[in-house]
C-alpha cells in the first residue's frame, strides 16, 4: 500500500514539474515573440519631423555668422515640421572639452540627429566616433573636418556629411576683388609693390589658413608683387581686429590694402583706420569675407571695397534637407558645397535683399 502511494505521489510530482516547465517555456516564448513584435513595429513605424530630436552644437554663439546660421536653421526646421522644443542648441563656448561633454549628455538623452559646428576641426574623429557608437547620424557645418576624416566616412559608409563652403574659394575671390580695383589705383606710393596688412581669424582654423593663403596666392598668380607689412589674429572679433590693426598702423602707417578673414574684423579694421586719420576707400582699401549686413552697408557707403558672401541661408536649407534625408533613410552624400559669391558695390544691394528676405522665403522639403 505504501509502495503504491509512493508511486502515485512520484508520478504527481513529475507531472507537476513537467507542466511547470512547459508553462515557463511558453511564457519565455511568448515574451520573446512580443518583444520581436514591438521591435518590428518600431522599425515599420516611419519617423516624422515632429518625432525628431535634433541637437545643434555651435562652437561660439557670439560668432556673428554662426548665430545667423543657427537662427535660419531653426526657422527652416520648424517650417519643415520639426518642433522647436525638440531642437536643442548648445553653445560650446570655444571649448572642445565642453562640446564633447554636452554631446555625450545629449546622446544619452536620446537625440536622433546631431548638427555640429566643431570647436577644433582636428578633433572631429572623436566626435564622429561618439556619434557612430550611438548610431546617431551626424552633420558637420561651416568648419570642415580634414580630408582624412572625410575619406573615412566614405570608406566605412558612415552616416556623416559636411555642409559648407570651400575657404580656398573665399580667399581666391578676395584676391580677385582686389585685382579688379586695378594695380595702378592700389599702388599709392608707385613702387610697383602692393603693401598689405593681413588680419587673420583664429589660430589652427582651416578657414583662417585657406582664406589667408589663397587671397595672396591669387595676387601672385596674376603677377602682382606683394609685401606683407604686418599680420595678426583677430579671432573673428571686431574689437580684437581693431586692436591688431591699430598696433600694425603704428609701425606701418601707409598700407595700401587691409585683408581680413571675415567681415567683423573688417569693421574693426575700419574703426582703426578711421581713428588713425586715414580715409578708407581712398588712402587704403579694406576687404572682408562672409557678407554680414553691417559690412554690406559699409560697402554701399564706399568704406569697404568688397567681401564674399558665405550663404548661411542656403547652408541652413541644405542642413534641413540632409536631416530629412537621414530621417527617411535615403542616400546622403558626404559633402554638400555652397559657392561663395564676390560682393562689391555693384551687387551689395542684391545680397542684402537675400539676407533680409531669407526668412520669408518658402521652401518645400
Amino acid at each position: 500500500m505504501r509502495r503504491k502511494l509512493f508511486e502515485v505521489l512520484t508520478v504527481s510530482v513529475l507531472i507537476t514539474a513537467l507542466l511547470a516547465g512547459c508553462s515557463e517555456k511558453n511564457i519565455e516564448e511568448t515574451e520573446a515573440e512580443a518583444a520581436a513584435s514591438v521591435a518590428s513595429s518600431a522599425e515599420e513605424k516611419e519617423m516624422t519631423p515632429a518625432d525628431m530630436r535634433v541637437g545643434v552644437f555651435i562652437y561660439k554663439l557670439s560668432d556673428t555668422y554662426m548665430s545667423l546660421f543657427k537662427d535660419e536653421l531653426i526657422k527652416d526646421l520648424v517650417k519643415a515640421g520639426f518642433k522647436e522644443e525638440n531642437i536643442t542648441v548648445v553653445n560650446s563656448a570655444v571649448s572642445q572639452g565642453y562640446q564633447m561633454l554636452q554631446l555625450r549628455k545629449l546622446i544619452a538623452s536620446g537625440v536622433d540627429i546631431l548638427v555640429v559646428n566643431p570647436v577644433n576641426t582636428s578633433k572631429t574623429a572623436e566626435v564622429t566616433d561618439l556619434a557612430m557608437e550611438a548610431g546617431v547620424p551626424l552633420v558637420y557645418v561651416n568648419r570642415e573636418p580634414d580630408a582624412a576624416e572625410e575619406i573615412r566616412w566614405e570608406s566605412e559608409s558612415m552616416p556623416v556629411t559636411y555642409i559648407g563652403c570651400d575657404a580656398r574659394q573665399a580667399g581666391t575671390f578676395q584676391g580677385k576683388i582686389i585685382m579688379d580695383l586695378g594695380f595702378e589705383n592700389i599702388d599709392k606710393n608707385g613702387d610697383g609693390v602692393l603693401q598689405y596688412i593681413m588680419v587673420k581669424g583664429e589660430k589652427n582654423n582651416a578657414d583662417t589658413y585657406f582664406r589667408t593663403r589663397y587671397s595672396i596666392d591669387a595676387l601672385k598668380k596674376a603677377g602682382w608683387n606683394v609685401e606683407k607689412l604686418a599680420e595678426g589674429n583677430g579671432n573673428w572679433d571686431k574689437n580684437v581686429a581693431e586692436y591688431v590693426v591699430t598696433e600694425a598702423l603704428k609701425e606701418n602707417p601707409s598700407p595700401e590694402v587691409i585683408i581680413c578673414n571675415n567681415d567683423m574684423m573688417a569693421i574693426g579694421a575700419l574703426e582703426a583706420v578711421s581713428k588713425s586719420g586715414l580715409v578708407a576707400g581712398d588712402d587704403v582699401y579694406i576687404i572682408g569675407a562672409d557678407a554680414f549686413e553691417v559690412a554690406l552697408e559699409k560697402i554701399l557707403e564706399g568704406k569697404i571695397v568688397g567681401t564674399v558672401f558665405n550663404n548661411y541661408v542656403e547652408q541652413a536649407r541644405l542642413t534641413t534637407g540632409t536631416i530629412l534625408s537621414y530621417m527617411k533613410k535615403q542616400n546622403v552624400a558626404h559633402f554638400y558645397g555652397s559657392d561663395y559669391v564676390k560682393v562689391t558695390k555693384e551687387n551689395a544691394e542684391t545680397i542684402l535683399g537675400i539676407i533680409r528676405e531669407g526668412d520669408e522665403t518658402e521652401e518645400e522639403y
